[in-house]
């Protein structure tokens, strides 16, 4: 089982260090190779994205990854930002399928910005398609605008576009997965305004003929969001495009606690899967020690999982972390009066302690 580490930047290798840690643990073989990417491979090979990084998660069965960016690279070219890292890695890997579960530990309900009784036994999961939207959609840039009332003005422009395709395979990938669940879709859209989704309600809706054992609903963004601190427990399996599902995942980590306890999957159609907490980099608290490792260390627990096919293992580390929580400790993002506060590297030892005990 080869897997490619790539810590990136900020509070990235403090915790990748924790979850490889969590991962040598298990007594599994694993071949394990770290290369640089983000503003980390910027600074050593002048790319976010290097030829030799590439590569290695090419040929990789699974990539583990932190985080990338820092403010000190926002002014570089578009093409050299940190973050063209990770859109270099979806695009060259095919990685279509963006997992997001957003999951209210019980130990943490408490710790959730809503009510304890609406975020109680929260487990929802966001599909997002990866490779299409408006993220990729061609063409764009900026040009002065040919007409309109103010012709002749500088304008920019984006373009959302989706194919069959494209939104049938994520379709089924989303109906799969209710399968497993509450056998559930909400299918999130804005096709009262936009023909792109109006096209992405049709084509969901055909793809639903095969999954009759799973109940599909249709439901604009915007109630989608305003449903999600609402009455988040009404959902099952969300799926939506690239831009929808990257804001509503977001949204939907806060219902957990915080955005350090949500992990994140992105699978191609061979099963190969980049594997990424769904927080950032964090530069501001970077090499401060405080930085929450769960998330990474959960996402390591999905990569074993869906990529490396050790489901067995994947709940060790799964009832692991849900052992630590119930002994009460916390890094700085989770804590609360009552418990107590651990850094990234007690965190991290924590859970290698729980795995070993049991």
């Amino acid at each position: 089982m080869k897997i490619a580490i790539l810590p990136g930047d900020g509070i990235g290798p403090e915790i990748m260090a924790e979850a490889v840690k969590v991962l040598q643990a298990l007594g599994l073989r694993f071949e394990m190779e770290t290369a640089p990417v983000g503003g980390a491979a910027y600074e050593a090979a002048g790319h976010p994205l290097p030829e030799a990084t590439l590569r290695l998660a090419q040929q990789a069965d699974a990539i583990l990854f932190g985080a990338v960016g820092d403010w000190k690279y926002d002014k570089l070219e578009r093409h050299l930002r940190p973050e063209q890292a990770i859109l270099g890695l979806r695009k060259h890997l095919g990685l279509f399928a963006n997992f997001r579960p957003a999951i209210c530990y019980e130990q943490l309900v408490g710790a959730s910005s809503l009510k304890p009784e609406l975020v109680a036994g929260l487990d929802i999961l966001i599909i997002r398609e990866l490779t299409g939207d408006i993220y990729f959609g061609q063409p764009r840039g900026r040009r002065s605008a040919p007409d309109g009332a103010f012709a002749g003005a500088e304008e920019a422009f984006d373009t959302m576009r989706y194919t069959r395709p494209e939104i049938e395979r994520i379709a089924r990938v989303a109906f799969e997965a209710a399968r497993k669940r509450g056998k559930k879709v909400t299918s999130v859209d804005k096709a009262n305004v936009l023909e792109t989704f109006q096209f992405w309600k049709d084509v969901v809706t055909e793809a639903h003929q095969d999954y009759p054992d799973v109940a599909l609903e249709h439901m604009y963004v915007d109630n989608a969001a305003m449903q999600l601190v609402k009455a988040p427990k009404n959902f099952d399996v969300l799926v939506t495009g690239n831009m929808f599902g990257d804001i509503l995942s977001d949204e939907a980590s806060m219902l957990t606690g915080s955005i350090g306890m949500l992990p994140s999957a992105s699978l191609n159609e061979k099963g190969q899967g980049l594997y990424e907490p769904s927080h950032g980099s964090a530069p501001d608290i970077a090499g401060k020690g405080i930085a929450n490792p769960l998330a990474t260390i959960l996402s390591a627990a999905m990569m074993l999982r869906f990529s490396l096919a050790q489901p067995a293992a994947a709940e060790r580390i799964e009832a692991a972390v849900r052992q630590v929580l119930a002994q009460g400790l916390r890094t700085a993002d989770i804590w609360s009066e009552g418990t107590t506060r651990v850094g990234t590297r007690e965190m991290g030892d924590a859970v290698v302690k729980a795995l070993k005990d049991n």
